[in-house]
Protein backbone atom coordinates (compact mmCIF):
# COMPACT_ATOMS: atom_id res chain seq x y z
CA UNK A 1 0.00 0.00 0.00
CA UNK A 2 1.41 3.46 -0.94
CA UNK A 3 -0.11 6.99 -0.29
CA UNK A 4 2.45 9.47 -0.34
CA UNK A 5 2.93 13.18 -1.62
CA UNK A 6 5.91 13.79 -4.07
CA UNK A 7 7.34 16.83 -5.31
CA UNK A 8 7.62 17.65 -9.02
CA UNK A 9 10.74 18.18 -10.64
CA UNK A 10 11.88 22.20 -10.48
CA UNK A 11 11.07 23.08 -13.54
CA UNK A 12 7.62 21.87 -13.48
CA UNK A 13 6.76 23.53 -9.64
CA UNK A 14 4.89 26.76 -11.65
CA UNK A 15 2.32 24.09 -13.23
CA UNK A 16 2.29 21.39 -10.64
CA UNK A 17 2.06 21.33 -6.65
CA UNK A 18 2.48 17.88 -6.21
CA UNK A 19 2.08 14.22 -7.36
CA UNK A 20 -0.06 11.56 -5.26
CA UNK A 21 0.81 8.10 -5.31
CA UNK A 22 -1.95 5.85 -3.83
CA UNK A 23 -1.67 2.01 -4.42
CA UNK A 24 -4.44 -0.66 -2.62
CA UNK A 25 -4.27 -4.01 -3.41
CA UNK A 26 -7.37 -5.33 -1.69
CA UNK A 27 -7.26 -8.83 -0.82
CA UNK A 28 -10.06 -11.33 -3.11
CA UNK A 29 -12.24 -11.77 -0.03
CA UNK A 30 -11.67 -8.17 1.83
CA UNK A 31 -15.13 -5.42 1.17
CA UNK A 32 -13.62 -2.43 -0.36
CA UNK A 33 -14.60 0.63 1.50
CA UNK A 34 -15.87 3.92 -0.93
CA UNK A 35 -13.79 6.68 -0.21
CA UNK A 36 -16.24 10.02 0.38
CA UNK A 37 -13.93 12.87 -1.50
CA UNK A 38 -14.41 16.16 -0.08
CA UNK A 39 -13.91 19.44 -2.01
CA UNK A 40 -10.42 20.63 -1.98
CA UNK A 41 -8.41 23.85 -3.78
CA UNK A 42 -7.54 21.90 -6.61
CA UNK A 43 -7.86 20.45 -10.43
CA UNK A 44 -6.23 17.29 -11.06
CA UNK A 45 -4.70 14.79 -13.69
CA UNK A 46 -4.90 11.84 -12.98
CA UNK A 47 -3.40 8.46 -14.62
CA UNK A 48 -5.46 5.30 -13.56
CA UNK A 49 -2.35 2.44 -13.72
CA UNK A 50 -4.28 -0.26 -13.41
CA UNK A 51 -8.02 -0.80 -12.34
CA UNK A 52 -10.15 2.12 -12.86
CA UNK A 53 -12.12 3.64 -10.05
CA UNK A 54 -16.02 4.68 -10.13
CA UNK A 55 -17.33 8.14 -9.33
CA UNK A 56 -20.75 8.89 -7.44
CA UNK A 57 -22.36 12.34 -7.05
CA UNK A 58 -25.80 13.01 -5.01
CA UNK A 59 -28.31 12.46 -7.42
CA UNK A 60 -26.70 10.01 -9.99
CA UNK A 61 -28.82 7.12 -11.01
CA UNK A 62 -25.34 4.95 -10.61
CA UNK A 63 -21.73 5.77 -10.52
CA UNK A 64 -19.61 6.85 -13.41
CA UNK A 65 -16.30 5.24 -14.34
CA UNK A 66 -12.92 7.80 -14.22
CA UNK A 67 -11.25 7.89 -17.39
CA UNK A 68 -7.72 6.07 -18.03
CA UNK A 69 -6.48 9.45 -17.86
CA UNK A 70 -8.55 12.03 -16.08
CA UNK A 71 -9.04 15.96 -16.08
CA UNK A 72 -10.77 16.15 -12.45
CA UNK A 73 -11.99 19.99 -12.30
CA UNK A 74 -12.80 22.24 -9.06
CA UNK A 75 -15.55 20.48 -6.70
CA UNK A 76 -17.56 22.35 -4.49
CA UNK A 77 -19.32 18.88 -3.42
CA UNK A 78 -18.06 15.70 -2.36
CA UNK A 79 -18.53 12.92 -4.32
CA UNK A 80 -18.08 8.67 -3.39
CA UNK A 81 -15.14 6.97 -4.90
CA UNK A 82 -14.98 3.71 -5.33
CA UNK A 83 -11.72 2.15 -5.62
CA UNK A 84 -10.79 -1.27 -7.44
CA UNK A 85 -9.22 -4.37 -6.10
CA UNK A 86 -5.65 -3.47 -7.95
CA UNK A 87 -6.24 0.05 -7.40
CA UNK A 88 -2.85 2.56 -8.27
CA UNK A 89 -3.68 6.09 -9.54
CA UNK A 90 -0.54 8.86 -9.94
CA UNK A 91 -2.65 12.16 -9.26
CA UNK A 92 -1.20 15.27 -10.47
CA UNK A 93 -2.35 17.99 -8.63
CA UNK A 94 -1.76 21.37 -10.33
CA UNK A 95 -1.14 24.69 -9.38
CA UNK A 96 -4.47 27.39 -9.08
CA UNK A 97 -4.70 28.30 -12.65
CA UNK A 98 -2.39 26.25 -14.47
CA UNK A 99 -5.25 24.04 -16.22
CA UNK A 100 -6.51 26.76 -17.95
CA UNK A 101 -2.81 28.06 -19.14
CA UNK A 102 -2.47 24.42 -20.15
CA UNK A 103 -5.55 23.63 -21.92
CA UNK A 104 -7.58 26.90 -22.82
CA UNK A 105 -10.47 25.57 -21.20
CA UNK A 106 -12.28 27.77 -19.16
CA UNK A 107 -12.46 26.10 -15.98
CA UNK A 108 -15.91 26.56 -15.37
CA UNK A 109 -16.79 24.16 -17.91
CA UNK A 110 -15.40 21.51 -15.44
CA UNK A 111 -16.64 22.63 -12.05
CA UNK A 112 -18.02 19.49 -10.43
CA UNK A 113 -17.00 17.19 -13.16
CA UNK A 114 -14.23 15.10 -15.01
CA UNK A 115 -13.29 14.72 -19.02
CA UNK A 116 -11.46 12.39 -20.82
CA UNK A 117 -7.75 14.05 -21.22
CA UNK A 118 -7.32 11.95 -24.24
CA UNK A 119 -9.60 14.60 -25.67
CA UNK A 120 -7.48 17.15 -25.30
CA UNK A 121 -3.94 15.64 -25.76
CA UNK A 122 -4.70 12.69 -27.81
CA UNK A 123 -2.33 10.13 -29.07
CA UNK A 124 0.80 11.63 -26.87
CA UNK A 125 -1.34 11.21 -23.37
CA UNK A 126 -2.30 7.24 -24.87
CA UNK A 127 1.01 6.16 -25.27
CA UNK A 128 2.05 8.02 -22.16
CA UNK A 129 -0.48 6.10 -19.99
CA UNK A 130 0.48 2.92 -21.64
CA UNK A 131 4.14 3.80 -21.04
CA UNK A 132 3.26 3.90 -17.74
CA UNK A 133 1.29 0.97 -16.91
CA UNK A 134 4.16 -0.79 -18.21
CA UNK A 135 6.61 -0.38 -15.04
CA UNK A 136 5.49 -1.11 -11.30
CA UNK A 137 8.20 1.47 -10.36
CA UNK A 138 6.80 4.58 -8.76
CA UNK A 139 9.59 6.75 -9.82
CA UNK A 140 9.84 5.41 -13.34
CA UNK A 141 6.14 6.34 -13.81
CA UNK A 142 6.46 9.80 -12.61
CA UNK A 143 9.17 10.51 -14.74
CA UNK A 144 7.33 9.41 -17.63
CA UNK A 145 4.15 11.55 -16.58
CA UNK A 146 6.53 14.85 -16.04
CA UNK A 147 7.98 14.15 -19.60
CA UNK A 148 4.84 14.65 -21.02
CA UNK A 149 3.93 17.27 -19.02
CA UNK A 150 7.40 19.07 -19.93
CA UNK A 151 6.12 18.76 -23.71
CA UNK A 152 2.42 20.41 -22.63
CA UNK A 153 3.86 23.04 -21.23
CA UNK A 154 6.59 24.10 -23.90
CA UNK A 155 3.73 23.88 -26.63
CA UNK A 156 1.54 26.59 -23.86
CA UNK A 157 1.64 30.23 -25.04
CA UNK A 158 -0.05 30.99 -21.65
CA UNK A 159 2.32 33.28 -19.57
CA UNK A 160 1.59 33.53 -15.79
CA UNK A 161 -0.12 36.43 -15.15
CA UNK A 162 -1.06 38.69 -12.38
CA UNK A 163 -4.23 37.01 -11.49
CA UNK A 164 -2.80 33.79 -11.88
CA UNK A 165 -0.32 34.32 -8.81
CA UNK A 166 -3.31 36.00 -7.09
CA UNK A 167 -4.98 32.38 -6.80
CA UNK A 168 -1.40 31.06 -5.09
CA UNK A 169 -1.75 33.83 -2.66
CA UNK A 170 -5.14 32.59 -1.49
CA UNK A 171 -4.14 28.97 -1.88
CA UNK A 172 -0.69 29.83 0.54
CA UNK A 173 -2.14 32.63 2.78
CA UNK A 174 -1.40 32.18 6.35
CA UNK A 175 -3.90 34.90 7.21
CA UNK A 176 -6.98 36.36 6.08
CA UNK A 177 -6.74 38.31 3.25
CA UNK A 178 -9.71 40.75 1.28
CA UNK A 179 -10.65 40.16 -2.47
CA UNK A 180 -10.17 43.68 -2.94
CA UNK A 181 -6.51 43.95 -1.33
CA UNK A 182 -5.93 40.63 -4.11
CA UNK A 183 -7.54 41.87 -6.79
CA UNK A 184 -5.52 45.02 -6.59
CA UNK A 185 -2.04 43.19 -5.97
CA UNK A 186 -3.31 41.32 -9.65
CA UNK A 187 -4.18 45.70 -10.83
CA UNK A 188 -7.74 44.73 -11.46
CA UNK A 189 -10.77 46.29 -10.95
CA UNK A 190 -12.98 43.95 -8.65
CA UNK A 191 -15.13 43.09 -10.75
CA UNK A 192 -13.00 42.24 -13.43
CA UNK A 193 -10.65 39.82 -11.09
CA UNK A 194 -14.18 37.67 -10.26
CA UNK A 195 -14.11 37.39 -13.79
CA UNK A 196 -10.94 36.40 -14.92
CA UNK A 197 -10.61 34.63 -11.84
CA UNK A 198 -13.78 32.01 -12.74
CA UNK A 199 -12.46 31.43 -15.95
CA UNK A 200 -9.17 30.56 -14.52
CA UNK A 201 -10.36 28.03 -11.01
CA UNK A 202 -14.48 27.34 -11.93
CA UNK A 203 -15.36 29.06 -9.03
CA UNK A 204 -15.32 32.33 -7.24
CA UNK A 205 -12.47 33.55 -5.69
CA UNK A 206 -14.81 33.92 -2.57
CA UNK A 207 -15.64 30.17 -2.92
CA UNK A 208 -12.16 29.36 -3.69
CA UNK A 209 -10.92 31.15 -0.29
CA UNK A 210 -13.57 28.97 1.49
CA UNK A 211 -12.26 25.49 0.11
CA UNK A 212 -9.04 26.61 1.39
CA UNK A 213 -10.38 27.36 4.76
CA UNK A 214 -12.10 24.15 4.99
CA UNK A 215 -9.59 21.76 3.49
CA UNK A 216 -6.86 23.08 6.03
CA UNK A 217 -9.72 22.53 8.90
CA UNK A 218 -10.06 18.76 7.22
CA UNK A 219 -6.41 18.29 7.35
CA UNK A 220 -5.74 19.23 11.05
CA UNK A 221 -7.82 17.19 11.94
CA UNK A 222 -6.72 14.36 10.30
CA UNK A 223 -2.84 15.44 11.93
CA UNK A 224 -4.22 15.93 15.11
CA UNK A 225 -7.62 13.81 15.92
CA UNK A 226 -7.76 14.78 19.96
CA UNK A 227 -7.83 18.58 18.49
CA UNK A 228 -11.17 20.04 19.70
CA UNK A 229 -13.33 21.38 16.85
CA UNK A 230 -13.29 25.20 18.26
CA UNK A 231 -9.84 25.79 18.39
CA UNK A 232 -9.03 23.71 14.78
CA UNK A 233 -12.34 26.20 13.85
CA UNK A 234 -9.90 29.34 15.21
CA UNK A 235 -6.41 28.07 13.81
CA UNK A 236 -8.51 28.19 10.25
CA UNK A 237 -9.55 31.40 10.60
CA UNK A 238 -13.07 30.70 11.34
CA UNK A 239 -15.28 32.87 13.47
CA UNK A 240 -16.38 30.25 15.69
CA UNK A 241 -17.25 26.59 15.31
CA UNK A 242 -20.77 27.71 14.11
CA UNK A 243 -19.15 28.84 11.02
CA UNK A 244 -16.76 25.93 10.53
CA UNK A 245 -19.93 23.77 10.74
CA UNK A 246 -21.49 25.92 7.81
CA UNK A 247 -19.12 25.28 5.46
CA UNK A 248 -18.56 21.44 6.52
CA UNK A 249 -22.35 21.03 6.01
CA UNK A 250 -22.31 23.03 3.13
CA UNK A 251 -19.54 20.95 1.35
CA UNK A 252 -19.78 17.79 2.55
CA UNK A 253 -23.81 17.75 4.09
CA UNK A 254 -22.72 16.45 7.03
CA UNK A 255 -21.13 18.37 10.44
CA UNK A 256 -17.27 18.52 11.19
CA UNK A 257 -17.76 15.13 13.46
CA UNK A 258 -20.23 13.14 11.18
CA UNK A 259 -17.59 13.82 7.92
CA UNK A 260 -15.04 12.89 10.40
CA UNK A 261 -16.19 9.77 11.41
CA UNK A 262 -17.13 8.49 7.60
CA UNK A 263 -13.65 9.46 6.77
CA UNK A 264 -11.99 6.75 9.18
CA UNK A 265 -13.99 4.44 6.85
CA UNK A 266 -12.02 5.62 3.93
CA UNK A 267 -9.86 2.81 1.97
CA UNK A 268 -6.22 3.98 3.29
CA UNK A 269 -7.43 3.16 6.93
CA UNK A 270 -7.78 -1.03 5.87
CA UNK A 271 -4.24 -0.47 5.85
CA UNK A 272 -4.01 1.62 8.98
CA UNK A 273 -3.01 5.17 7.47
CA UNK A 274 -4.73 8.16 6.94
CA UNK A 275 -4.92 11.51 4.16
CA UNK A 276 -3.15 13.80 5.78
Amino acid sequence: MILRDVLPSPELREYVRKHQIIRFVFGANVAIPFKVYSPRPEHCLIFSLRDQQNVGYAGDDQPQTHYKCTINGQHTVANNRYVARDFWVLQIVLQPSALFRLTGIPSYELTNTFIDAEAIWGKEIRLTHEQMCNTEDVEAAIKVAEAFLAKVIQKSKRDLLGIDKASQLILNQNQPISINQIANQACLSVRQFHRKFTERMGISPKVFDRIVRFERAFRMKNNCPDLDWLSISLACGYYDYQHLVKDYKEFTTLTPTAFYETDTKAPERVFGMKET
